[in-house]
């Protein structure tokens, strides 16, 4: 029979704290943490922080919850599954009052199991932080679709100590790479679209800046009207963030070595995080309507059918909402649906004073999206239907530059 496992005491073996006073720093920065694992039984167990001697000049400690004791020696009644993100009872290194960006100091956190024994973890505690930047840039204009586009990659550390060893993770999106490096992995899982690349000895200095070479160079799409690429970089010693990840494993590519060099300066803007740049191409999305005619005699049920065709050249992503006005005394008994949990469907179109709007969504060059609606037939008479752009921060940039937006409306006749 297999052995229970022993308790364990897990917190990090590194953390860097804000300066005394000041709340910026890096965004998503993982909390502290600490968790208990494999103990078990009912009962109250003891957690015990401490600022080691030598320490108190750096660091000190906040506590919350129902703890006791002062910035430099804290004790709780926790219980055997402790996890100071989800338990109210956490202790906190913070900076000391007076102390500068460089500072260190030692935490030492203890655990007290049921049985009286004791597990112990230390954390190095640094005053400041690292906080990583990457440049941002404009938007890339008028690229002709297919052609080969260039980016530099450009890190800035805006924090209050060094960088020390650089993550970096690079996303070709909508575009392909066209030069690999042989010092970062390409995960088979993103299928040659993502790069993950590490530099364990890199140091930046505070205000420094890094200039990674050769620049990324990919391969424009042929057909996405407004793509994008994606920079990210972080201290490997902090992680991407708190809910920051990256993907795991893959090939070394089969170019040159990416290389970081330092340059003066911080030249430009600079974000943290993912950074984003949109690549807008050169070239145009034919949408089409046709007018559809229906026979028939007052009362009769009757089938119609919408489309909505791509011509090309270009893809705009979603971009467009067919707009539906039914001919005068005609109404609709049936609509498109779409099934929203298992076996339960609603409409698909939103219907407002008797106006049906549909979301035509991605259409390729090419493709067509068609709407089947079932009319009961009143006396002949001709509605329309039309295209309308759809606008909103959620899509980005919906223009299609239709070349001939004549054919962007038609009419739905019904006749005897």
């Amino acid at each position: 029979m297999d052995k229970p496992p022993k308790p364990s005491l897990s917190a990090p073996g590194l953390f860097y704290v804000r300066p005394n006073g000041d709340k910026s720093g890096p965004e998503d920065k993982e909390p502290y943490h600490v968790t208990v694992g494999n103990d078990t039984g009912a009962g109250a167990r003891r957690l015990t922080v401490d600022v080691l001697p030598g320490s108190e000049h750096a660091v000190r400690l906040r506590r919350h919850g129902h703890c006791s004791g002062d910035t430099l020696h804290v004790t709780c009644d926790v219980d055997s599954s402790y996890n100071n993100w989800v338990n109210g009872e956490r202790v906190l290194p913070v900076a000391a009052e007076g102390s500068r960006p460089g500072d260190t100091g030692t935490v030492r956190v203890t655990y007290t199991t049921k049985d009286g024994k004791e597990l112990s973890a230390r954390t190095r505690v640094v005053v400041g932080e690292p906080v990583v930047e990457v440049r941002t840039a404009a938007p890339l204009e008028d690229v002709r679709p297919g052609a080969e586009i260039t980016a530099p990659v450009v890190v800035h550390n805006a924090g209050e100590v060094p960088v020390v060893g650089l993550g970096l993770e690079l996303g070709s999106g909508t575009q392909e790479f066209t030069r690999q490096y042989s010092n970062c992995r390409y995960p088979q899982t993103h299928h040659g679209h993502t790069a993950v690349c590490r530099f364990p000895r890199l140091r930046i200095a505070p205000g420094g800046t890094v200039v990674l070479r050769p620049a990324l160079r990919m391969r424009a799409s042929a057909a996405s009207m407004y793509g994008y690429f994606t920079q990210e970089a972080w201290a490997l010693d902090m992680g991407p963030g708190q809910y920051g990840s990256y993907p795991k494993g893959g090939d070394a590519g089969d170019g040159p070595a990416l290389r970081a060099e330092v340059t003066r300066g911080g030249h430009g803007r600079f974000a943290q995080r993912i950074v984003s740049t949109e690549v807008r191409l050169d070239t145009r999305a034919d949408y089409e309507l046709s007018d559809v005619t229906v026979h028939g005699d007052p009362g009769d049920e009757r089938g119609v059918r919408l489309t909505v065709h791509n011509e090309g050249p270009g893809d705009p992503g979603r971009s467009a909402r067919l707009v539906f006005e039914p001919p005068p005394g005609s109404g609709v008994v049936k609509q498109p649906m779409e099934e929203v949990d298992d076996g339960y469907f609603e409409p698909y179109c939103d219907e407002k004073d008797f106006t049906y709007v549909c979301d035509v969504g991605e259409l390729a060059p090419g493709k067509s999206r068609t709407f089947d609606f079932t009319l009961h037939l009143g006396e002949p008479g001709t509605g329309r239907i039309a295209l309308r752009s759809i606008e909103g921060p959620d899509v980005g940039r919906p223009d299609r530059r239709d070349p001939d937006p004549t054919d962007d409306s038609a009419l739905v006749t019904v006749a005897p």
